[in-house]
């Protein structure tokens, strides 16, 4: 994540910026143009040192707690701990950085910390003992694309991490006929340790496998959820269990699988706590049944409707960025910001057309990932921490967002070729990009627009949220910028940067330890899900009464020229890097 601060008069002060954000370090401002100058802390300096002043305050407040929910003794805590700190306080150099090249900063009366809520165990630290209840994660669909490149290597990382008992349990259940160690044989090759810290990689790899399993449900999802209670039953040994259920099955399969699971498969000596992946529905009136299905089997805290897009740093530490910062909260208004964008581009379109082709930019990213962001960016503040105190404030947001009018929504589709290697058998009403302008009718945000742009197959990965603050009355520089006052501006831009390394914990790490930790904040519930669908459904149906045609654009390109237009109508400046 890099935080950029433009068009401000004056450099940028080192110090101020320890103060003003804690991303980013004084040795890390670079002077991009003469009158712009940038914050980078990329997402491996972030986790390296701050994860956000939530875990900050759970390692302080509740270190004793945690340590017996782990099976650690409070003396073993402290020891670990003071290891963690000698470690922190020898390792750093006069040049501001640690024995693995991370740059590092102090904060004054703050007690130094394991920072990345990925690191804070070292790998040699005991998680639980012989006597404390297991854990059984049970991966339906796990011979599918997703489980064997994403949630496998994440369940591993945070096994060798210690982020996972050492007697947990991991199941993989499908439909192929396959033994324990064919589905070893196939994610094995996806397992691979971070650069900063590879001790003992090979045996973790290997005890790992070791306690994977698989079975084969066949056909019959009630006698194949029977079969996975009692192979669950076995790992766990008669000694009290919770249990993960990630179901990573197509839309049209998840009621059955659900519906079995709650009858068959939970476990009654600790919690069931069930993942499911986007996208939730079609539009409002099958997201409405499908949760009501999914509500009569399962308890609201039990669901964890899981975007792996909201595991970005950059999401993780919007609370953070608002409400521990004595600069930015006093401005987060009306009063002094113009307009806030939202920017979502992916250099190639990687959905299979089974996928992607049904459901649409909109469904797949707008819905989830752009709504939730803007209610993280736009909320009050939560009167806690607490996950559902923080979706309380993110569904007030959401529902004051006044109904999208597709006058101001434009749709792009990119144009492919077989040469490209990107699915071309896209529907010719499926949106590849979606640009929008949002407003927020409530007293803090009245009049300001928010601006989202997510598209596929354009000219560069980008992550970014700009905040545009309004000028200074009667600026006495008016006459020396050297061009219209008018169309320059104050930014705050929020950039999340991926690193070029296997370092920072992947968003599913994030979120699998959000879930192991129950920390839903960052997974929507039931009325989030229905606020988001009525902003959008609108526009869904227009499109479905073909009243909107997506706009073509060049596959690498900057996306529809309407997107331009659009931005122009509010009043907002279009900026290309």
């Amino acid at each position: 994540m890099s935080v950029s601060f433009s068009n401000f008069p004056a450099p940028f002060p080192a110090q101020l910026s320890c103060f003003c954000c804690i991303y980013a370090t004084g040795k890390n401002i670079h002077t991009v143009t003469s009158d712009r100058f940038v914050l980078y802390g990329g997402s491996a300096t972030i986790c390296q040192r701050f994860c956000g002043l939530k875990l900050w305050l759970l390692d302080r407040l509740h270190l004793k707690h945690c340590g017996k929910k782990h099976g650690l003794s409070e003396s073993k805590i402290i020891k670990n701990q003071d290891k963690l700190d000698s470690h922190l306080e020898t390792s750093s150099s006069n040049d501001g950085r640690d024995s693995e090249g991370v740059s590092t900063f102090s904060v004054p009366n703050v007690t130094k910390r394991p920072t990345s809520k990925l690191q804070a165990h070292s790998p040699n630290f005991p998680v639980q003992s012989d006597q404390a209840p297991s854990l059984c994660i049970a991966v339906i669909g796990a011979t599918g694309e997703l489980a064997r490149r994403k949630i496998f290597p994440a369940l591993f990382a945070l096994y060798y991490s210690g982020f996972l008992p050492e007697n947990v349990g991991i199941v993989g259940y499908s439909r192929k006929n396959l033994t324990d160690e064919d589905l070893r044989s196939i994610i094995a090759s996806t397992l691979t340790c971070r650069i900063d810290h590879r001790e003992n990689c090979g045996g973790k790899i290997d005890a790992f496998l070791s306690r994977t399993y698989y079975l084969n449900g066949g056909y019959d999802n009630r006698e194949g959820m029977l079969k996975l209670s009692a192979l669950m039953e076995h790992i766990e040994g008669g000694f009290e269990a919770n249990r993960i259920f990630y179901l990573s099955v197509p839309q049209e399969a998840l009621l059955d699988v659900a519906s079995t699971l709650a009858i068959s498969a939970q476990t009654q000596k600790g919690w069931n706590r069930i993942i499911i992946e986007k996208p939730f529905g079609f539009d409002a009136l099958s997201s409405h049944w499908l949760t009501k299905a999914l509500l009569s089997k399962f308890q609201e805290k039990q669901l964890y409707r899981i975007d792996h897009l909201l595991g970005r740093n950059l999401i993780e530490n919007l609370t953070v960025l608002r409400f521990s910062n004595l600069i930015f909260e006093p401005l987060w208004s009306r009063t002094y910001i113009r307009s806030i964008q939202v920017i979502l581009s992916e250099e190639m379109g990687v959905q299979s057309g089974r996928y992607f082709d049904g459901y649409g930019i909109i469904r797949d990213i707008v819905h989830s990932h752009i709504l939730q962001t803007i209610a993280l960016l736009a909320m009050e503040p939560p009167i806690s921490l607490n996950g559902e105190d923080i979706r309380n404030e993110k569904v007030k947001v959401l529902r004051s967002i006044r109904r999208l009018e597709p006058s101001n929504v434009i749709l792009g589709q990119y144009k492919a070729t077989s040469d490209d290697k990107v699915d071309v058998k896209l529907n010719s009403l499926t949106p590849t990009y979606f640009a929008a302008v949002l407003y927020i009718d409530n007293a803090r945000w009245d009049g300001v627009p928010f601006l989202i742009k997510a598209g596929m197959g354009l000219i560069k990965h980008r992550v970014e949220i700009r905040i545009q603050f309004r000028h200074v009355p009667g600026n006495i520089y008016h006459d020396r910028f050297g061009h219209n006052i008018n169309l320059a501006t104050n930014e705050l831009i929020l950039r999340d940067v991926p690193d070029e390394a296997i370092l920072v914990p992947d968003s599913y790490e994030h979120l699998l330890l959000d879930v192991i930790d129950g920390d839903n904040h960052l997974f929507m519930r039931s009325d989030e899900l229905t606020a988001a669908w009525n902003i959008l459904n609108p526009v869904l149906q227009e499109i479905d009464k073909n009243n909107i045609a997506p706009e073509l654009y060049e596959l690498g390109g900057r996306g529809p020229v309407g997107a331009y237009y659009l931005w122009a109508k509010h009043g907002v400046q279009w900026t290309e890097d």
